[in-house]
């Protein structure tokens, strides 16, 4: 009967610290944020029909592959790496996926408006501008033009890719994945200087933030880390579950292993928990 008493006692204080205690501790260190908002509300949605062959030639008019390069379209990037770091701090994006793993929303105000579909006004004004130009038309209906090359972007985009090909075009260019021996495309130094403080490492980002923090953060960083300089990423749904995909695959292989391993153990324990109270009963009944 003791043993009873001091088991309530301890069931009574560890719920108490669980449902009372944790719960308010867990709300000041990881504030609720809303969830990740795949439609991108807060841009304007594009309005009218793009026409990919007049995208293709707003593309060319508009000066884009003067810092983009197309390799799927035979069109590689104008600088080599170390030249586009010295000129804008980041390499510029290669084009090819980017009607596949960005929404078209968010492309649309990219195009017209960097820093705002960025969310990096905090960073980038009209005394420091971003690197990448607002796009101001081309003489016709801005709406229409920049809604053609997002149709041609889509139009030449691959209908499929694999996790690496979606990780490797949305975040390649800034961090590293050292486990799977990638490394950003970006002068460390250079980037560094234009971002404020050095991209970290994905590695282990799995496992130290976990994948409900990465949902929200790709999304819209802002929400997490407020002030942060990483910009939003602008990935379709599917394409940040492959990104987050990748960095689970790379940075904890054993997720499986570990899980399965856990259930055993707590099996273990059960029976181990049940053999122990049996033989207790033996011997208490035996001195009695």
């Amino acid at each position: 009967m003791r043993e009873l008493k001091i088991f309530g006692v301890v069931v009574f204080f560890t719920a108490l610290i669980y449902i009372g205690v944790e719960p308010f501790a867990h709300s000041q260190m990881h504030p609720e944020v809303a969830p990740a908002d795949f439609e991108f509300k807060d841009l304007p949605a594009i309005s009218k029909s793009g026409d990919a062959t007049k995208g293709a030639e707003n593309f060319m008019n508009a000066g884009c592959v003067g810092c983009h390069g197309l390799k799927s379209q035979g069109m590689p990037a104008p600088m080599d790496d170390a030249s586009a770091s010295a000129s804008f701090g980041v390499v510029p994006p290669d084009l090819s996926t980017a009607g596949a793993i960005y929404d078209s929303n968010f492309l649309a105000a990219l195009i017209k408006n960097p820093v705002h579909a960025l969310k990096l006004e905090h960073k980038f004004n009209e005394s420091k501008p971003h690197p990448m130009t607002q796009f101001y038309g081309l003489g016709g209906d801005i709406d229409q033009e920049i809604a053609d090359i997002v149709a041609y972007l889509k139009s030449i985009a691959p209908k499929e890719l694999s996790d690496k090909e979606v990780f490797d075009s949305a975040c390649l260019r800034c961090h590293n994945m050292k486990y799977s021996k990638d490394f950003r495309s970006s002068d460390t130094e250079l980037l560094t200087k234009y971002m404020g403080s050095n991209p970290p490492d994905l590695s282990m980002m799995i496992r130290s933030k976990g994948k409900e923090y990465l949902e929200n953060f790709i999304n819209n960083p802002q929400r997490k880390l407020p002030g942060t300089a990483m910009p939003r990423v602008g990935l379709t749904k599917e394409a940040q579950e492959q990104v987050i995909s990748y960095i689970e695959k790379t940075g904890d292989r054993k997720k499986d292993e570990r899980d399965s391993l856990g259930v055993k153990v707590i099996g273990f324990m059960l029976i181990f928990t049940l053999l122990a109270y049996l033989w207790k009963v033996k011997i208490w009944r035996e001195v009695h």
